[in-house]
């Protein structure tokens, strides 16, 4: 009875009249998963503030959240920005922005920059914030934030909506207070929020939940 069992499962897969999902232990369909559909829904997102200057000169912030590193050699950012933005236009123009990571002390500045148009507003004026000219490129950072990255324009890609700005990181500034003893930034005196798309929300970051090598002691080895 088995033999006959295997050989109708065999023909069954050549005809497709049965999924080859649901051979070796597979779950059939979405395994209980909801499908979303094709949306934007990775959470988290950081909340960076994008600095650039206008052709006027004017220091000019944006709040974006479609933003990460992307490449370590050379250290490079990625931002995707939509055309209609101010910024958009500026860092066409001076081929340079910087990357200003806010702490959780100025969430309202953070979604005020992400709600109003520099075409319409001075918004370091609005919010008593100071543009700083960076160092190494022709973009402005936000002085009272406590961690600036600036970078300069080496690509641009085209995706539809939005198009990407892939940035060469020229510098990297901190305030003394966010740095650990290795003289690197600690998340925890960063104090960095979240972003998570379909949510209208700011979200804090947790404590650690243990260092990579003490994580992985213990797991059972991969099989070959």
């Amino acid at each position: 009875m088995r033999f006959f069992c295997v050989i109708g499962l065999v023909a069954a897969l050549v005809l497709g009249l049965f999924p080859l999902g649901a051979c070796a232990g597979d779950q059939a369909g979405s395994g209980g998963k909801k499908s979303l559909g094709a949306v934007t829904l990775a959470s988290p997102c950081p909340v960076w503030v994008i600095g650039s200057y206008d052709k006027a000169g004017k220091a000019n912030v944006m709040t974006a959240s479609w933003a990460a590193i992307c490449c370590s050699t050379p250290p490079c950012i990625t931002v995707s920005l939509r055309k209609a933005t101010y910024t958009y236009g500026n860092i066409m123009e001076s081929k340079a922005f910087t990357v200003n990571i806010p702490s959780e002390a100025f969430t309202r500045e953070a979604a005020y920059f992400g709600n109003v148009s520099g075409k319409d507003v001075d918004k370091f004026a609005r919010t008593g914030l100071t543009a700083v000219r960076g160092d190494s490129v022709n973009a402005p950072y936000i002085g009272e934030f406590p961690l600036v990255i600036e970078c300069r324009l080496i690509k641009t890609v085209e995706l539809g909506l939005h198009t990407m700005f892939i940035g060469e990181i020229k510098d990297v500034k901190a305030d003394g207070s966010i740095l650990n003893d290795r003289g690197q930034p600690d998340v925890l005196k960063l104090k960095p929020f979240i972003f998570a798309p379909g949510n209208p929300d700011f979200y804090s970051i947790g404590a650690s939940l243990g260092r990579m090598e003490d994580l992985v002691k213990g797991m059972a080895p991969q099989k070959r």
